[in-house]
């Protein structure tokens, strides 16, 4: 394919996503197949790397090997949650020293490594971030083009379908809960909650929970000792979404606990999370945030404060919280998401030499069936699940939680 481009830029940024390793192997290989001539080089740890001018670069070897990414999950380039705009942030990371403009650190340094085409694999801050910088380097002469891929395992980007490496994180999640569910017979009147990653989105929680449910209906169960499905199902589920009462909630789930002996609940990180950031600040508690302004959910710890206010209604003796966050979000991409993976690196090479900038994916407002070519303008974050869909009423109705 004949084009300007001489070299490209690859980096990973915010958090993990089953996606990262998978869609660096598959820019690599499309690269290799189409435009052997171009250099390649990935920045270490996203844009904290880009700021340092700290690179590896994809030797011939690596083109050639590129397919054994495919087997991991992480991303071997190393991620970072920095924030271009965010200057004090920047400085205190020690990225720029005082008085510098992050923006222009990065610009510069795209010009020093002679970067024509920047890819950047990430969320709505990683590609909006991007946006800024293409923005910035246009103003001061420099033409970069930029190609976005949406990582993330929310699910939660305007106007995008389905971001990548989100299949991958339900099904882990599904996988992680179907073992931790067995400790609901480690202690008589046992809760367990899972908390699923999802700040404004419940997306992810409610996926997890159908595809855990679906894993039930392949299994054998023998209550006559105990093995029963009803000790190992879904009880309740909570997303930021819904609206919900603990007590109403707590009343219904009584019932369980006295019927099962155990209550097992899914709740989104994001589910209650207004009232718990109001409840800390009313005990003069700092909410720790992090680059981007967002409350650190690691360190607010929604699903210990569910667990501790549904075990006291409950009269639970014990209660385990789980986080499948991690676990689920550095797997390798499955089947599913790969195919989705390849087809968005593949077009996003393709719409890079042809040097035209934006974010691929599937555009809900636009022809959802194929991933194109999207506006950076027209990218966000915070896009809602709908819980009002028929698959999740049905699904609430299954386990007797009111829709």
């Amino acid at each position: 394919m004949s084009t300007d481009v001489k070299k490209v830029a690859f980096l990973t940024a915010g958090g993990l996503a089953p996606c990262l390793s998978s869609a660096l192997g598959y820019l690599i290989e499309r690269y290799h197949e189409t435009a052997p001539e171009v250099e390649q080089i990935a920045y270490i740890n996203g844009y904290a790397g880009l700021l340092k001018g700290d690179f590896l670069t994809v030797t011939a070897d690596v083109r050639k090997q590129s397919a054994v990414l495919q087997d991991f999950g992480g991303s071997p380039i190393g991620n970072s949650r920095v924030k271009l705009t965010n200057i004090e942030d920047c400085l205190k990371r020690g990225l720029i020293t005082d008085g510098q403009n992050p923006l222009q650190v990065a610009a510069e340094q795209l010009t020093r490594d002679g970067v024509d085409v920047l890819h950047t694999i990430g969320g709505d801050d990683t590609n909006t971030a991007a946006a800024d910088l293409a923005s910035f380097l246009k103003s001061n002469n420099y033409q970069l083009t930029v190609v976005g891929l949406p990582k993330t395992i929310d699910n939660d980007v305007y106007p995008i379908r389905q971001s990548l490496g989100a299949w991958t994180a339900a099904e882990q999640g599904a996988l992680f809960f179907e073992n931790v569910v067995s400790e609901n017979n480690a202690n008589p009147r046992m809760l367990i909650v899972h908390e699923v990653m999802g700040r404004n989105c419940g997306w992810l929680t409610a996926e997890t929970a159908r595809l855990y449910r679906q894993r039930l209906e392949t299994m054998t169960f023998l209550p006559e000792i105990g093995l029963g499905r009803e000790r190992r199902d879904i009880h309740g589920i909570y997303l930021p979404e819904m609206t919900f009462e603990i007590a109403a909630e707590a009343e219904r789930l009584r019932h369980t606990m006295v019927q099962q002996d155990c209550v097992n609940l899914f709740i989104s990180e994001g589910a209650g999370i207004a009232t718990i950031l109001e409840e800390m600040t009313s005990r003069g508690k700092q909410v720790p945030r992090d680059a981007f302004g967002h409350p650190r959910l690691d360190k607010v710890n929604p699903g210990q404060w569910f667990g501790q206010r549904f075990a006291e209604m409950l009269g639970a003796e014990k209660t385990l919280v789980q986080k499948s966050g991690y676990f689920a979000r550095s797997a390798p991409a499955n089947k599913r998401d790969r195919k989705l993976i390849q087809h968005c690196a593949h077009l996003a090479v393709d719409f890079a030499l042809k040097r035209e900038s934006g974010v691929i994916g599937e555009d809900e407002e636009g022809n959802a069936a194929e991933p194109s070519l999207i506006a950076f303008d027209r990218i966000k974050g915070g896009k809602p699940f709908d819980p009002n869909q028929s698959w999740f009423q049905d699904l609430l109705r299954d386990i007797g939680q009111a829709v």
